[in-house]
Parts: C-alpha cells; sequence; structure tokens
C-alpha cells in the first residue's frame, strides 16, 4: 500500500523502517509543503501521517483510496476534521505519549524565567561574571501561586510537579471540571479566566486550540495578569493573541514569557510577525520542541505503528483522546480511555 507522511523534518527512523519492512510504499514529503503538491501524493494513497501540516477539505476529497488519516502527535487543530467524518475517513492521534514530557518542558520554561537564567546566562557569556543586583534578583517558586489553563493529562502533571514538587499554590481555569476533581490533582478551581489571571505569579497554557480558546489570551487577559507574573505556552500558539503579548512585553503588563509554540511556525529572526520576540532577556523561545525526548519518541513511533497496522489491515482504529471532534466519529473507529 501507499503510505504519505509529511513533516519527514522530525525523523522516525523506527516507524518509516518497519512500514517499508512490511512492504509498504513510504513517501515523506517536507514540512511546508504546498497544498497543491499533497493532494497530487494523496491521490492514490491508502494512508496519511502528518504532525503540522495542514490537511484540508481538498486534500481529503482528493485522496478516495484513504483507510484513515493518523496525526502522530496530539494536536489535531491542521485536520479538517468535519470533511474526514463526511469521507468517513477515520483520524486518530497519538494523545498520551509525552504528557509528562511536555509538562517537563513547561516547568523547565518557568523555573528559568523565575531564575532569570535567560538573562543570567547573557551577562556570562559577554562579561564573564555579574555581581548580585536587582537586574538578576530571582524568585521562588515555593509559596507561588501558579495558575494553569486547562487541566488535562499534561495540566495534571504540571500540578504535581509545582504543588507536590515545589509547594506552590495550584489554581486552575478548565470550565466544566469539578472543584472536587480539580482538588483530587492538587488544584484549586478558579470559575473564570479572570479570577486565575489577577493571582497567579506563573501562567500555563495546557490547553487544546479549537474555536473557544483561540486567541482565549488576548490584550484583556494580559492587562489583567500580575506586572510580575510570567506567562508559559507549551500548547497552541493561537490559544494566544501574539500581537498583544508584544505589546504586554514592551509596555511592561506582565514580567516575561517562556514560549514553545507559535501560530506561524517556523520561526525566524527576520521578517516573520514574532521576529520581535528575539534578543529579549526576559523571553524564552523554544522550536516546538518539549515533547522532544528519546523517550517520548520512542512511545509515539510504538504507537503510531500500532495505529497504523490497525488502518491497513482493515481494522477499527483505537481512539484514546477524549477530544469530543474525535469522539464524534462513527466509522471505523473503537474507543478507549
Amino acid at each position: 500500500m501507499k503510505i504519505v507522511r509529511t513533516d519527514r523534518e522530525l525523523k522516525m527512523p523506527i516507524a518509516d523502517a518497519a512500514l517499508r519492512d512490511l512492504g509498504h510504499e513510504l513517501i515523506l514529503l517536507p514540512d511546508g509543503i504546498a497544498e497543491a503538491d499533497l493532494i497530487r501524493e494523496v491521490a492514490d494513497a491508502d494512508l496519511l501521517l502528518m504532525c503540522y501540516t495542514p490537511v484540508t477539505r481538498k486534500v481529503i476529497e482528493a485522496a478516495p483510496k484513504l483507510r484513515g488519516i493518523v496525526k502522530y502527535g496530539v494536536g489535531i487543530d491542521a485536520i479538517d476534521i468535519p470533511a474526514a467524518i463526511e469521507h468517513e475517513i477515520p483520524v486518530v492521534n497519538i494523545p498520551e505519549y509525552a504528557e509528562e514530557t511536555v509538562a517537563e518542558g513547561a516547568f523547565a520554561l518557568m523555573i528559568a524565567l523565575a531564575k532569570r537564567l535567560p538573562a543570567l546566562g547573557r551577562v556570562m557569556q559577554s562579561e564573564g561574571w555579574a555581581w548580585p543586583e536587582p537586574a538578576w534578583i530571582g524568585r521562588d517558586l515555593a509559596e507561588s501561586t501558579v495558575g494553569i489553563i486547562g487541566l488535562g493529562k499534561i495540566g495534571r502533571s504540571m500540578a504535581r510537579m509545582a504543588g507536590a514538587g515545589f509547594r506552590a499554590r495550584v489554581v486552575a481555569y478548565n470550565p466544566g471540571m469539578p472543584a472536587e476533581e480539580m482538588a483530587v490533582h492538587g488544584a484549586e478551581k478558579c470559575e473564570t479566566l479572570q479570577e486565575l489571571l489577577e493571582q497567579s505569579d506563573f501562567v500555563t497554557i495546557h490547553a487544546v486550540l479549537n474555536d473557544s480558546t483561540r486567541h482565549l489570551i488576548g490584550e484583556a487577559e494580559l492587562k489583567a495578569m500580575k506586572p510580575t507574573a510570567a506567562l508559559i505556552n507549551v500548547s497552541r500558539g493561537a490559544i494566544i493573541d501574539e500581537v498583544a503579548l508584544i505589546k504586554a512585553l514592551d509596555e511592561g503588563w506582565i514580567a516575561g514569557a517562556g514560549l514553545d509554540v507559535f501560530s506561524q511556525e517556523p520561526l525566524a529572526l527576520e521578517n516573520h510577525p514574532l521576529s520581535a520576540l528575539f534578543g529579549r532577556a526576559n523571553v524564552i523561545l523554544t522550536p516546538h520542541l518539549t515533547f522532544y525526548t528519546e523517550e517520548a519518541m520512542a512511545r509515539l513511533e510504538a504507537e503510531t505503528l500500532e495505529r497504523c497496522r490497525e488502518l491497513l489491515d482493515g481494522r477499527p482504529v483505537q481512539i484514546k483522546s477524549q477530544d469530543p471532534r474525535l469522539r464524534a466519529q462513527v466509522s471505523g473507529v473503537q474507543f478507549s480511555g
């Protein structure tokens, strides 16, 4: 069978070799491939694997043989799920491979901002030493307030690390989740986002991107934060109004930001909407790689292969995600978790 995998920059050597060893034709396409080129490749494809490349309605309608779409990762906002459902093409993601991993990445950003590590690293590289002065003073995580937006599996890991691990007070905003359930995971429930933003020393985002969360953090929300607070995002860039974020950093509405995700990826030093974020001592930018560890990639490849085998064998594909967009599927799927 013909398998198309986009985003070949993310190396999947074990999965790629296994699919080829099974006798399948595997076509690897680069990140940023034009829609027309992707349409040409999927016209006779049996399976489509993607990570970042948009899978639009046009792509789906151009692939009459397609048995399924596998997102080798978590977020599914780049896939036109309604179009896939209309054409009875199952869509599956790999939601559990990096829960702890991404939470660790978010925590690393948070503690680096708290301890002024970017600024200290720069002065050490340029001057060789720094004496104690207000520019370098950090803050404790213990007894600070960490606000978590989205208390799913990654958010829960973050809550445990911050609360049980570092003795921070943890508050969370997750509409629909009862306070009792949040308490089990070590978090106090905030009824409104405003309530969380006003009291948090660190705000960390762990929500999915959908119509209700796009630009969830805008100018009004950034102004509601403490001027001493830091914002961390390892979920999806478009959850933040990034134009408003630049303004917030320029005008001192917040103290800093740690970002691993961006609306337009990849970033660039010049001629990018977020180029202005480079070179700031109170901003940490990482290239959407908080998921990228040896252990997480091993889990990702193994489970991606499992889902591919199910689809290629004509079996129902296992959906572990609780995302209602995936749970709305009725053809060729079975639900677990």
